[in-house]
């Protein structure tokens, strides 16, 4: 709750859990360090516009089945397995 909280404090909430914003790199990376600091057991996803082929880059941090790997210079998706 408490990074919930403070995430409210810089980006808009669109839906529960998930917030939106525009910031220049130095902002997000200390957005991103606020998240890394209070995540504890959850999982987090930034991603942001970038001048690369794709347009965009993004971040991951916790555990997820969902997990990026780098393709010839692009980010893609890998699937874990669930769990049971």
């Amino acid at each position: 709750m408490r990074l919930r909280g403070r995430l409210a404090a810089w980006l808009l909430e669109i839906r529960a859990g998930v917030y939106v914003g525009e910031y220049p790199p130095r902002t997000r990376e200390r957005i991103w360090d606020q998240v890394l600091g209070g995540i504890e057991a959850g999982d987090a996803v930034m991603v942001w516009s970038a001048p690369n082929d794709q347009g965009f880059d993004f971040a991951t941090a916790g555990q997820n089945r969902r997990m990026p790997e780098d393709f010839d210079g692009l980010k893609l998706i890998k699937f874990f397995p669930q769990n049971r």
